[in-house]
């Protein structure tokens, strides 16, 4: 080729791979164009000989480390985001027992010596900080541990069924929606049989109940019918089923967890036929199957979103801010609602090669490392009406620690913006205040005993039957604004007045913004910051860093 260009006509090369619009494709033996990297933007001049040196390629501008403000569309990313899921968890089956003799020479018809079938798999939850949603499980709606293996001959028993470790956030409520438990069921009937003085799980001649017994295979049907089978054993459960949390499940997990906990135990594997010799019957060619494991539906709610969440306008910067903050691909753009879900991502405060940018310890004493940020979507005036992106991103804002006001001091009166913000956040408040009022007083009136609400509680199968959780009120957490396009000209006036507003509010002559008299005030500040130009974004991570120690 006479050009180190190359350009692919009469295929979907452009259409599928647009980035390599501007790349140099230099094709290879096998006929695959290999994309040269267009990081630095330059070009290779070419060449008058064949036997001439390639030119080196050119180095990488300053402007270059400030790209990830300013992306092209090539390098967004939609984060996955999930902060509610339903789960169906079955714990493993039991395996089967087996039917088998001892067969060794001189001796024509051994005893027994099938092996009992093992246990099925356990389902585990467990809380860690390198999770921060949950979307990985809002994927998979179905989550079964392993069924037990059979039992073997020479008195061999099953293996034990795989476990399933479920990881979720920190900061996730569990909370059970139904649950499907076989043993139980064998447990009452046994105990009902019990009681009018019957012979719980009696087979009759000629009639046995085959989801139970597992026969020998090379038993003919006509002796079978003939065979007095005996009692089924009692129902069993396995050990580990003691430290299962008793129903219905209501978990907190608010803290990092070290060990899982347990969330539902195995089924018992069947027995082997050893079990049912007796004088009469040496041989038994009978065997039962295994249990089948218990079903849990239930809900994951994340209770705390993130560290620091970012409140504002549309086209305000949030994602711009997120951006500069860590090293998210959140899509940005000069349009209103660039951002249509949450995007998560995470600060680092000590990456392990030298000193750390803020010193910070967990309530637990640890040393903090890192915290999550959250940009949630835009807010308009009556957005506690459902209107624009509606009520399902207010919500996420209390499930914020720190609250962050990003105002654009281009956009007109900053202090306007940042009252238009906290008014809607009050309003969505007090909707929340009268919902939880009116779900209190229909409780009140539609009383029921305990056993009656378990049971009514077991028979909804659909996530909408369980309450709203109860967070800790929206005013009442710690918050700062932070002042974005802090850059542009005839901003410095505007900052003037929030800043004198704040001040006013911190010592009483201002009413608090949201209009509620206990109001968190204590050190209130605003931050003129740019983040395209990553301009005074190194001191949010210190303010938000005090205001989680306080």
């Amino acid at each position: 080729m006479s050009s180190a260009r190359c350009t692919i006509r009469g295929t979907l090369t452009p259409f599928l791979y647009p980035f390599l619009g501007d790349c140099s494709l230099v094709p290879s033996r096998s006929h695959r164009f290999v994309a040269a990297s267009r990081r630095c933007n330059s070009t290779v001049a070419p060449s008058t000989s064949s036997q001439a040196p390639p030119s080196p390629i050119a180095d990488c501008s300053a402007d270059d480390k400030l790209a990830h403000l300013d992306p092209s569309p090539e390098s967004y990313s939609a984060t996955p985001f999930a902060d509610r899921c339903v789960l169906s968890i079955h714990g493993g089956a039991g395996g089967h027992g087996c039917v088998s003799f001892v067969r060794e020479k001189y001796i024509e018809e051994g005893p027994p010596n099938g092996g009992d079938g093992g246990s099925g798999g356990n389902v585990y939850i467990q809380a860690v900080r390198s999770e921060t949603s949950l979307h990985k499980l809002a994927r998979r709606s179905l989550l079964k541990a392993g069924r037990g293996k059979n039992g073997q001959g020479k008195m061999r028993g099953g293996e034990r069924g795989a476990d399933v470790l479920i990881t979720v956030p920190v900061g996730t409520i569990v909370r059970e929606i139904s649950r499907f438990d076989p043993i139980t069921e064998a447990e009452e009937a046994y105990r009902e049989a019990e009681k009018y003085g019957e012979s719980p799980h009696e087979e009759t001649r000629g009639s046995w109940r085959r989801d139970k017994w597992l026969v020998f295979p090379g038993s003919e049907p006509s002796k079978v019918a003939r065979w007095e089978f005996p009692p089924l054993p009692k129902p069993r459960r396995s050990i580990l089923a003691a430290v299962q949390p008793q129903a219905p499940i209501w978990l907190d997990l608010d803290k990092h967890m070290e060990t899982p906990q347990l969330l539902v135990a195995g089924a018992m594997g069947g027995m082997g036929n050893p079990h049912f010799a007796t004088q009469n019957i040496s041989r038994p060619k009978l065997a039962t199957k295994g249990d089948e494991g218990m079903q849990l539906n239930m809900q994951l709610e994340l209770k705390i979103l993130a560290d620091l969440g970012l409140v504002g306008l549309p086209n305000a910067g949030k994602s711009t801010l997120l951006r500069a903050l860590s090293n998210s691909r959140a899509r940005v753009g000069d349009w209103a609602f660039t951002t249509l879900q949450p995007n998560v991502g995470t600060v680092v405060l000590d990456n392990h090669k030298g000193r750390p940018i803020v010193n910070s310890r967990r309530r637990n004493g640890e040393l903090r490392d890192n915290f999550t940020v959250a940009d949630v979507p835009g807010l308009i005036e009556d957005a506690h009406l459902d209107k624009g992106l509606g009520l399902g991103f207010l919500r996420h804002i209390e499930r914020a620690a720190v609250l962050a006001f990003v105002v654009d001091l281009s956009a007109g009166d900053a202090v306007a913006a940042l009252k238009l913000l906290w008014r809607e956040v009050a309003e969505y408040e007090a909707v929340r205040h009268q919902e939880l009022n009116s779900e209190t007083e229909r409780r009140m009136v539609d009383w029921k005993p305990p056993s009656e609400v378990q049971a009514a509680l077991f028979d909804n199968n659909s996530p909408e039957g369980l309450p709203e959780l109860t967070m800790p009120p929206i005013s009442s957490k710690p918050w700062f604004v932070v002042a974005s396009k802090a850059d542009l000209p005839e901003t410095q006036e505007n900052f003037f007045a929030l800043q004198n507003y704040l001040a006013a509010v911190k010592k009483g002559d201002q009413p608090h913004p949201s209009g509620r008299r206990n109001a968190w005030m204590k050190k209130l500040q605003a931050v003129p910051i740019s983040a395209i130009r990553a301009e005074g974004v190194e001191t949010v991570p210190q303010i938000v860093m005090e205001l989680l120690e306080d």
